[in-house]
């Protein structure tokens, strides 16, 4: 079988496991300490032009997304978050744990509008009982969608615009968010810097064994925060091995350029299904694609391929994602497009 399923079914990048060899014995201090872990700080500052930025890292995407909505917003505040937001349908509820509701608004292609947010923020403000309900008090986006789909420019200025003018900070998670650097973008590492409070670099999906930067816009925007990644059980003590990876990320563009591949697969992929009158079931310029199949070509396809199951599309179709990923072998892509050009002659 050749599995589509997800974007971290192999381990690491050999590049990065030499790395990581490499520098084994080096004797180093703990908790972000070590040599490896303040290159990589540098290094993602300099690739954001942020250089008042905070840098931290850890080990996983739910503990990016806990420590940093909880950082930032007091006890009785909320987030509002697209209703399919990772934080609302895929994390068991952690962010909710702690005590911050999730104010959901309807996306469309897993977006969400600054008026949208100037709204949900508005019903607070004017309700007679305000003090009854959750205060907005941070939104987060992300980038990528759950759906593949990117944010312009011009629609993050106009939500950070809203944000700033509410005071509510912005965080953006960038699970997978070397799959959006690429041409189909108009998003850089610099604009998220610039428009977001926070926002994170996901390794987890792009190349690392594990590991997510966080990146704050200055000192001011978490206080504290490492004992808040302290409390959550996110401050790792041997935190060499996120720096060693992040450090050969950050180096030579790595992480933009080891993922880029993975677009063009995706987007070649695209192409055959349309070519063959399989809809899709979004347009998704990333390394996610999603299309609407009838039980019968799922079944085709399951019979040589493995993705994942979304959930019921429009006409009785299944909505259905195919994944690659930096590690995507061109001959499982070939072997995947040729199938599907099979499909109207079987």
């Amino acid at each position: 079988m050749i599995n589509f399923r997800s974007d971290y079914l192999v381990g690491a990048h050999p590049k990065i496991l030499e790395q990581l060899l490499r520098h084994n014995d080096s004797l180093e201090s703990g908790y972000g300490d070590d040599q490896y872990t303040h290159a990589a700080r540098r290094k993602i500052k300099e690739a954001a032009n942020a250089p008042a930025s905070q840098v931290y890292f850890v080990s996983g995407g739910t503990q990016a997304n806990l420590a940093t909505v909880d950082a930032l917003t007091r006890s009785h505040e909320a987030v509002i978050s697209a209703d399919i937001g990772h934080i609302n349908t895929l994390e068991s509820g952690a962010v909710e744990r702690t005590g911050h509701k999730i104010l959901t608004v309807p996306s469309t292609e897993a977006k969400i509008t600054a008026e949208q947010i100037e709204h949900v923020i508005q019903s607070y403000k004017q309700s007679a009982g305000f003090m009854h309900h959750a205060k907005p008090g941070l939104v987060y986006l992300t980038h990528p969608t759950e759906l593949g789909t990117l944010y312009t420019r011009d629609e993050l200025q106009a939500i950070s615009a809203v944000c700033q003018a509410h005071h509510l900070p912005l965080f953006i998670d960038g699970a997978r968010l070397g799959y959006a650097l690429n041409h189909l973008s108009d998003i850089t590492l610099a604009d998220l810097a610039q428009y977001a409070d926070a926002f994170y670099i996901g390794g987890t999906k792009c190349g690392a064994l594990f590991g997510e930067a966080i990146v704050l816009k200055n000192k001011q925007t978490a206080p504290d925060f490492i004992h808040y990644l302290k409390q959550h059980g996110a401050l790792l003590a041997k935190s060499r091995a996120l720096g060693v990876q992040f450090d050969w990320l950050f180096t030579d563009n790595h992480y933009a350029t080891i993922c880029m591949p993975a677009v063009d697969q995706a987007q070649r992929i695209q192409r055959a299904f349309q070519s063959v009158g399989i809809p899709l079931y979004i347009d998704s310029p990333t390394n996610q694609q999603f299309v609407c199949l009838t039980a019968e070509q799922k079944a085709y396809f399951d019979q040589v391929f493995i993705s994942e199951y979304i959930g019921e599309g429009p006409n009785d179709t299944i909505i259905t994602r195919f994944c690659t990923s930096w590690s995507t072998r061109e001959e499982d892509v070939l072997a995947l497009i040729d199938y599907i050009h099979q499909w109207p002659t079987t």
